[in-house]
């Protein structure tokens, strides 16, 4: 059976099935509710229900009280409804409404993407999630170095293990570690998530997304978190690499074409069938007026600096339609 569920006080509603939890619709339905463990047992996703009735599920007696109970709240991870609710929620809609935290994980599964690309599959214990925005980072925690910061490679609806990407440079002592020593099952801290480099949803600007290198990682959880969600602004991805086998994950590549997704892949130091050159200058060559996009940018910080100079003095793009994160391989401020 489907019932409707209406927050407040932002007065959004939604279809909500009698088989699936509160969270679970939201999410499915493009709401960031807050949540954390999604197990019932931290209390973060506790919201009131002013109206309706829902079973309250596996929800354990310390996060959620008889009292809790009595005045009508409930966690919405765990229950599900029994009528047409209006719920008391405040939503996530910005890096100021998400708790950082600091996780133990343990590396669920390694995957060698290019000759120098290893995605890392992070699970956290079986009470965690991390509660993120797409575009996102997280700082992996060294014993003995400083952290070292890598974008979140997944959607937040897709949040069952963290996917990085990482590459590996040379003289960097994390990334030797990743390629040469690192095993599945082995365990790691991060804290998490970090930075301001995610999608501004309350805009209906057609969008550019330049990334350079693995710079992939945080545009790839951005454009899947934007399907998933529905949004139907006009996107083209601009990808630059140096050779063209630094290109990864064609298939979700073309995945994304298939939905209506631009893509053009630029390499700058070898001659092949695509785009050749330096990326920010493929999106000049096609494009003479950006004064009604938005544009996002990620990757090395010459690629991400020459984008901003050239796209805000020659394409007439607003300073403020221009997010970016720069990879500097050190620990972001």
């Amino acid at each position: 059976m489907t019932f409707k569920a209406t927050l407040l006080p932002s007065n959004h509603s939604f279809a909500i099935e009698s088989n699936e939890t509160i969270l679970e619709a939201g999410l499915k339905n493009g709401y960031t509710l807050p949540y954390s463990c999604r197990d019932g047992v931290c209390g973060a996703c506790k919201g009131k229900v002013l109206q309706g009735t829902v079973d309250h599920g596996k929800s354990n007696e310390h996060a959620l009280t008889a009292a809790d109970k009595a005045e009508g709240k409930t966690l919405f991870c765990c229950a599900k409804p029994l009528s047409d609710l209006t719920l008391e929620c405040h939503e996530v809609s910005a890096v100021k409404d998400i708790q950082v935290k600091t996780l133990p994980c343990r590396v669920e599964k390694m995957v060698k993407l290019a000759d120098d690309v290893m995605a890392l599959y992070l699970k956290l214990p079986a009470n965690e999630r991390l509660q993120f925005l797409a575009g996102q980072y997280i700082d992996i925690l060294q014993k003995n170095g400083k952290p070292r910061s890598f974008s979140i490679a997944n959607a937040p609806h897709d949040d069952a293990v963290l996917e990085l990407h990482v590459r590996n440079i040379v003289g960097g002592e994390f990334t030797h570690h990743v390629f040469n020593e690192m095993k599945e099952r082995d365990i790691l801290r991060f804290k998490g998530p970090l930075g301001t480099f995610f999608l501004r949803e309350d805009s209906d600007k057609p969008i550019l997304f330049v990334a350079s290198g693995t710079g992939f990682a945080p545009i790839k959880a951005i454009i899947e978190h934007a399907l998933h969600i529905g949004i139907k602004r006009p996107m083209h991805f601009y990808w630059g690499v140096r050779k063209a086998t630094d290109l990864y994950m064609l298939d979700k590549i073309a995945e994304w074409e298939a939905r209506g997704i631009r893509c053009t892949p630029v390499v700058s130091d070898e001659k092949w069938e695509g785009r050749c050159g330096f990326v920010h200058q493929a999106v000049l060559e096609d494009y003479a007026d950006l004064s009604g996009y938005q544009v996002y940018a990620c990757g090395a910080p010459v690629v991400v600096e020459s984008a901003h100079r050239d796209f805000t003095t020659q394409r007439a793009l607003p300073n403020e339609s221009f997010f970016s994160d720069a990879f500097t391989f050190v620990p972001k401020q």
